[in-house]
C-alpha cells in the first residue's frame, strides 16, 4: 500500500466504515516548481485525529482550504508526510464553492472602483435626462391658430412671442450650463474608472475582485490499516498529529533565465562571477510568499504517448484502420455488483402496469417471466435488477460499452429454395462526442443504473467560473519578455534541468515580471581582446566563459558589470557543463589598434609574363591599461578560385597562425569556417606598444587583372 492518492480515486473503503465528519484545515504554500508553462505547487496542512477508542481505525475526512480556483482536477495529489503508522490517503477530491463577500472582505481598490462605477452610472443617467429635457425645451414655439376662410388678418401677439422666446433662451442657457458641468464630471468619472480598472487588473490575482467569494479546497480521506495493535495508552486514545502534503498543477506561470556577469577588470582566470537569476511572472490566483522556488526547463504538458512501431510491408497499399477509442467491457461486469445489490434493502413493490390502447403493455414495463425463460431482446428487466441501456439508447456514450447486438437478418430472395436469412456485416461503432476526452471521463458508481462500471463524460466538470479563472491565468504569457530573453524550452534544447533558489522568495500574482536570485554558478573567465583592423580598428573586450558547474545553463541576457559599474547587456548562449563560449563586453578605449598597408606591383617570369602584387600589412597595438592584456588580431589572406592566380604568404613577425577549423564559440567566432583566416595572439604589458607585420604576394598572368583592380590590399575570395 502507498500513502499517496490521486484525484478521482475510490472514496469507499474496503471495510465500508462510515467516515468521521470532515474537519476544515488551513494549508500553507510550501514550495513551487515553475515550468515553461504552468507550475506545480505543494501545500502542507496539519491536523489532529479525533479522540476515541476506535478513532485511529476510523475513516477520517479533512478539508484543506486555500487552493486556487484554476487548478487542474486531475493533477491533485495527497499523501501523509508524518503521522501514525499505517495511516494513508485513500482518496482526494477537489471541491469548489462560492459565497457572497461583505464589504470588509473586499480590498479598498475594489470598493473605490465600485464607488466610481456608481458615480459614473448616476452621471450618465443625469446626462440622459438633461439631454432629453433640452430637446423638449428647444421644441417650444408659438403656434398660431389656423385662420378661417373670410376672417380678417389677426394681430400678432408680439409681447407673448417675445416672452416665450425669452423663456426658452433662459431655460436653454440654464440647462446647457448644467449639461456642460455633467459632461465634465462624466469625463472625470470615466477616467477614474479606467484608472481603477487598470490598477485592479495589474494587482495581484489573489485579491478578491468580485462579490462572489469563490474558493477551492481539497477533501482528503484518511484511513489507517487495521493491524490490531493498540494505539496509545488507556481507554481513550490520544490525538495524534498528522502532517499532510497536497500537490496540484496550476496554469498561469512562466519564467525566463537572466544572468549577471561580474568582472573585476583584471586579466585573471578567477576574476569573474556568474549569478543566475530568473524573471518569473504568475497569475495563478495565489501569492507566493516565502516559498521554496524551483525553476524547470521541462515542458509540463508535453505528450507522453507510447510510440507505435509500424511494420514495413511490400505489396499493394492498404488503408490502415483507425485506432478505436473504446473497447468491449470485461465479461461478467454486472456480476461484480451482485453483492452490492444483495445488501441493498428491498425496494417498494412495483405498481400496476399501465395498459395501452389495444391491450399491449409499454416496452419499459416490467413483465414477469416464466421460470427458466430468458428475457427477449429489448424487454424490460425484473424489478430490482439494474437495467442495462440498449445500444440505441446508449448511443455508445459509455467507454467499454458492450458489443453490438447481433447483426440484422436480411432474408434471401423470396421463393428461392432453401432461402435463409443472411446477416449483414455490422457497421463499426462510433464513439459519442466527448468520449475521447479521457481526462473528462468519470467512472459511474454502483448507484447509477445502466451506467455503473463504465466511463461517462462528467457533467459540469468545469464551470464557467473555473474557465474564466484559467483564461485570466493563461494571459500571463502575453506580456513581452525581457530584452534578449528567449523561451526557456527553445533555449534549453534537449536537456531538462531544475534549478532551486538558495532562499525562500516572494512572487506576487500580478502577471508582472519579478526578478528573483537563484544561485551563483562556478565559472572560469579569461579576458581577451579581439580586433579585426581590416574592417574596424576598434578593439573589443571579450570573456572566455567556461561553465565549471554540473548544471547546464540555458541562453539568456547577461548584465556585464566591470569593477562594480554596469557596462552593457550581452546575450549569453546555452552552455553545457564544461563548455566554453566567448561573450562580448563592448569596446575598449584604452587599447588602440592602427592598420597600415603598402602595395608594390612588379613583373616576374620570362619576359615579364607574370604580374606580382606584393602586399605588406602592419598593425600597431598600444596598451594603455594598468594590467597586461592578451589581444587577438584577425587578418585574412586572399584565396583565389582561378588556377592561374597564386597567393604566396610572406613570413610574419611575430608569426601568425592558421586556425584550420571553424571559428566556434571557444575561438571567438560564429561557428563558420573562414578561408584564409590568420590570427595573431599578442600579450602586451601595461604602457607598451608593438607592431605586427605580415604580408602576401598575388601572382597572375600579365594579360589579366583582378576583379575590382589590381591596386587593392585584398582580393575577392
Amino acid at each position: 500500500m502507498t500513502d499517496e492518492a490521486v484525484a478521482g480515486g475510490g472514496a469507499r473503503t474496503e471495510s465500508g466504515r462510515e467516515p468521521v465528519p470532515e474537519a476544515v484545515l488551513e494549508s500553507a504554500l510550501e514550495s513551487v516548481v515553475v515550468h515553461a508553462v504552468g507550475a506545480v505547487c505543494v501545500r502542507r496542512a496539519r491536523c489532529a485525529l479525533p479522540r476515541g477508542p476506535k478513532a485511529p481505525d476510523a475513516v477520517v475526512r479533512v478539508r484543506a482550504e486555500g487552493l486556487p480556483i484554476a487548478l487542474y482536477d486531475h493533477s491533485l495529489r495527497g499523501r501523509v508526510v508524518s503521522g501514525p503508522p499505517g495511516l494513508r490517503v485513500t482518496d482526494v477530491r477537489p471541491v469548489r464553492s462560492a459565497a457572497p463577500r461583505q464589504d470588509r472582505e473586499l480590498p479598498s481598490l475594489k470598493l473605490e472602483l465600485e464607488e466610481a462605477e456608481n458615480r459614473l452610472d448616476r452621471l450618465r443617467e443625469r446626462h440622459g435626462r438633461l439631454t432629453a429635457e433640452i430637446g423638449k425645451v428647444a421644441e417650444l414655439r408659438a403656434v398660431p391658430p389656423r385662420p378661417r376662410r373670410g376672417d380678417p388678418p389677426r394681430w400678432a401677439p408680439v409681447e407673448s412671442l417675445l416672452a416665450l422666446a425669452s423663456f426658452v433662451d433662459g431655460r436653454l442657457a440654464l440647462l446647457q450650463g448644467r449639461l456642460r458641468a455633467v459632461e465634465s464630471g462624466l469625463s472625470d468619472a470615466e477616467h477614474d474608472v479606467d484608472v481603477l480598472t487598470h490598477r485592479l487588473e495589474a494587482a495581484s490575482s489573489a485579491l478578491p475582485a468580485t462579490r462572489a467569494g469563490e474558493s477551492a479546497a481539497a477533501v482528503l480521506t484518511l484511513e489507517r490499516a487495521g493491524d490490531g495493535a493498540p494505539h496509545g495508552g488507556g481507554g481513550e486514545q490520544d490525538c495524534p498529529e498528522v502532517e499532510l502534503e497536497i500537490e496540484y498543477h496550476v496554469p498561469g506561470a512562466t519564467w525566463s533565465p537572466v544572468y549577471q556577469l561580474r568582472l573585476d577588470g583584471t586579466d585573471s582566470a578567477s576574476g569573474g562571477t556568474l549569478v543566475l537569476r530568473a524573471c518569473v511572472a504568475q497569475r495563478t490566483g495565489e501569492d507566493w510568499t516565502g516559498v521554496r522556488l524551483g525553476l524547470s526547463t521541462a515542458d509540463l504538458l508535453r505528450p507522453a504517448d507510447v510510440p507505435r512501431l509500424r511494420s514495413l510491408r511490400i505489396g499493394r497499399r492498404q488503408e490502415e484502420s483507425a485506432a478505436r477509442g473504446w473497447r468491449e467491457p470485461p465479461p461478467g461486469l454486472e456480476e461484480l455488483f451482485a453483492g452490492y445489490d444483495a445488501a441493498l434493502p428491498p425496494g417498494p413493490p412495483p405498481g400496476p402496469v399501465p395498459v395501452r390502447a389495444g391491450g399491449a403493455p409499454p416496452a419499459s414495463a416490467a413483465l414477469p417471466l416464466p421460470a427458466g425463460a430468458a428475457a427477449a431482446p429489448g424487454a424490460a428487466p425484473e424489478p430490482g435488477t439494474p437495467r442495462t441501456p440498449h445500444r440505441a439508447e446508449r448511443g455508445f456514450a459509455a467507454y467499454g460499452a458492450p458489443a453490438a447486438a447481433s447483426a440484422p437478418l436480411v432474408p434471401a430472395v423470396p421463393g428461392a429454395p432453401g432461402a435463409v436469412a443472411v446477416p449483414l456485416p455490422p457497421s463499426p461503432p462510433v464513439p459519442a462526442e466527448g468520449m475521447l476526452d479521457y481526462l473528462g471521463l468519470t467512472l459511474a458508481g454502483p448507484d447509477e443504473p445502466g451506467r455503473r462500471g463504465r466511463l461517462w463524460p462528467a457533467q459540469g466538470k468545469t464551470s464557467a467560473a473555473v474557465a474564466e479563472h484559467r483564461r485570466r491565468a493563461e494571459s500571463v504569457a502575453r506580456p513581452a519578455r525581457p530584452a534578449q530573453a528567449a523561451d526557456v524550452r527553445r533555449s534549453a534544447g534537449s536537456f531538462h534541468h531544475r534549478y532551486d533558489t538558495a532562499a525562500p522568495v516572494d512572487v506576487a500574482a500580478d502577471g508582472a515580471w519579478h526578478t528573483v536570485p537563484v544561485r551563483e554558478i562556478p565559472v572560469e573567465t579569461v579576458t581577451e581582446y579581439v580586433c579585426v583592423p581590416s574592417v574596424d580598428p576598434t578593439v573589443y573586450g571579450t570573456v572566455l566563459l567556461t561553465n565549471a558547474s554540473r548544471h547546464p545553463l540555458p541562453a539568456g541576457p547577461a548584465d556585464v558589470v566591470v569593477d562594480g559599474d554596469f557596462v552593457l547587456t550581452a546575450p549569453l548562449p546555452t552552455l553545457a557543463p564544461g563548455e566554453c563560449r566567448r561573450v562580448g563586453i563592448g569596446a575598449v578605449e584604452s587599447v588602440k589598434a592602427a592598420r597600415r598597408t603598402r602595395l608594390r606591383e612588379s613583373a616576374a617570369g620570362l619576359r615579364g609574363g607574370t604580374t606580382v602584387l606584393g602586399h605588406t600589412v602592419e598593425v600597431e597595438l598600444a596598451n594603455r591599461l594598468a594590467h597586461r592584456v592578451t589581444v587577438e588580431v584577425r587578418e585574412r589572406v586572399p584565396v583565389g578560385a582561378d588556377k592561374e592566380v597564386r597567393v604566396e604568404e610572406r613570413p610574419a613577425e611575430p608569426p601568425w597562425t592558421d586556425p584550420g577549423r571553424p571559428l566556434d564559440g571557444g575561438d571567438g567566432g560564429d561557428g563558420h569556417h573562414v578561408r584564409g583566416a590568420r590570427i595573431w595572439r599578442v600579450e602586451l604589458e601595461p604602457g607598451r606598444t608593438t607592431v605586427l607585420t605580415g604580408g602576401y604576394e598575388v601572382r597572375f598572368p600579365s594579360g589579366k587583372a583582378l576583379v575590382g583592380g589590381n591596386r587593392r590590399d585584398r582580393s575577392t575570395p
